[in-house]
């Protein structure tokens, strides 16, 4: 089965802000019937990247079994760290990088081990350039920065 995934992460003072990310998932049935789901989350304070990869696993943990994965993203962050192969030089290195310690290494973890059972390739489409789902992603990720239901990122210090 093919799904495309769809994401975008937004952080607002990043990371004193709020930030949230949105998610959207479409596919098409065995009757050819297509089908989207969204997603979202927002939380207390994080960052932009962080909102990135957060909005990356939803879409991935939301897959109930193996899947063909076109997963389109804004960021460069994210779809260059496997497209350039930057992840496994991260893992050989212990999650060291050129400029030193990878950032956000409990979600890039995470990220992998949802990765793991699909075939995902990660495309880059230019952000805020008219892309409908990029442009609902965006909206979605607004939506739940601004959002009363926020939740503590694990990653960042608590909020005050």
């Amino acid at each position: 089965m093919l799904v495309r995934i769809y994401t975008d992460g937004a952080a607002r003072g990043n990371p004193e802000g709020p930030g949230g990310y949105g998610t959207i998932l479409t596919y098409e049935d065995t009757k050819g019937r297509l089908h989207t789901r969204e997603y979202s989350q927002g939380y207390v304070r994080t960052t932009n990247n962080r909102m990135e990869l957060m909005a990356v696993i939803a879409g991935l943990e939301a897959l109930n079994r193996p899947c063909q994965v076109e997963l389109y993203s804004d960021s460069k962050y994210v779809t260059d760290a496997f497209n350039k192969h930057w992840v496994e030089s991260w893992l050989k290195k212990n999650w060291k990088g050129s400029s030193g310690p990878v950032k956000n290494v409990d979600l890039w973890k995470r990220l992998l081990k949802a990765k793991e059972p699909h075939q995902v390739t990660f495309i880059w489409v230019k952000g805020h350039a008219g892309h409908p789902q990029n442009e609902r992603c965006d909206a979605l990720a607004t939506s739940a920065a601004d959002g009363e239901n926020l939740l503590v990122d694990e990653g960042i210090a608590s909020a005050p």
